[in-house]
């Protein structure tokens, strides 16, 4: 193993795990590492120096379809918190990644990590900061109601309200019961990837140019996982009219921001996840 390797050891952990066989299964769930992971060719770049693993993650407790509403998110963060605690307790990684747009346990996730130095990122939060590195603001690309709402609860939550230009729908949502997939997220990525005209492509190009046109985004990122595979396809159409603007996805952010973490030496502040019995606490809190 290379020193390089050796110098990053990253787990990556999905949002949830969905039980075999159901008809909303939206990537794989087990096999070999990459295949479990989406879009695995857009990053495998940046995991050439990593010594990484991926979690199947914890098994989703609210039903056989992905996580779209605030109730699924909360339920599938909780879930999520355990393994997280594990893999820190394990000392086999120096940082922890959480995959899945909507950031679920991502806080108490970094509440545990602090406990033992070990930072953790996820995609939403990693993707925001980014995006402020490149641009005054920057618009959400996102692919239905509940889950928009879910991005603007986390805009709010990380204080980047004053950069955020809107958050922009395309209305391709997640499947669920008891509604007829009649649009299928992984059915319009591979007509994009033949070639041929995606409805949920073209519905994001068009919300991309009103974001810049109209809201005045900057910068451009992608709201939910299941809408990470149009990044280059979205960054080339874009850039062919003539826009340079940078479009962002979260699983790349979130592996970069866990490099530059452990490059610092840095996990999270003990101010803001204090340990159970702080040495030093603070009477007045200023928000």
């Amino acid at each position: 193993m290379s020193e390089a390797q050796q110098k990053y050891r990253f787990l990556l952990i999905p949002a949830f795990r969905l039980p075999p066989g159901t008809r909303f299964q939206m990537r794989q769930m087990q096999g070999n590492k990459e295949g479990m992971l989406m879009n695995y060719g857009d990053y495998a770049h940046l995991l050439r120096d990593v010594d990484w693993d991926v979690d199947p993650g914890a098994p989703a407790t609210h039903g056989d379809w992905p996580v779209e509403t605030r109730e699924e998110f909360c339920l599938v963060g909780a879930n999520r918190l355990p393994v997280v605690r594990a893999a820190c307790e394990s000392g086999k990684h120096n940082a922890i990644v959480l995959l899945g747009g909507g950031d679920p346990g991502y806080a108490e996730s970094r509440e545990i990590g602090r406990r033992y130095g070990i930072p953790v990122t996820s995609c939403a939060h990693a993707q925001m900061h980014v995006a402020t590195q490149l641009g005054n603001k920057f618009s959400i690309i996102d692919i239905g109601e509940s889950h928009n709402m879910r991005m603007q609860d986390l805009v709010v939550q990380y204080r980047f309200a004053g950069h955020c230009a809107s958050i922009r729908n395309i209305d391709f949502p997640l499947p669920r019961p008891p509604y007829t997939d009649d649009r299928p997220i992984h059915e319009q990525k591979q007509k994009a990837e033949r070639g041929e005209r995606s409805e949920m492509l073209e519905a994001a190009v068009e919300q991309s140019l009103i974001a810049i046109e109209e809201d005045g985004a900057e910068v451009l990122m992608l709201g939910c996982s299941a809408a990470y595979w149009m990044r280059p396809l979205l960054l080339q159409r874009l850039t062919a009219m003539g826009w340079e603007v940078p479009v962002l996805e979260g699983y790349s952010c979130a592996i970069e921001q866990a490099k530059l973490l452990v490059n610092l030496g840095l996990d999270a502040s003990g101010l803001a996840f204090p340990l159970d019995h702080p040495k030093k606490w603070r009477r007045n809190k200023l928000f």
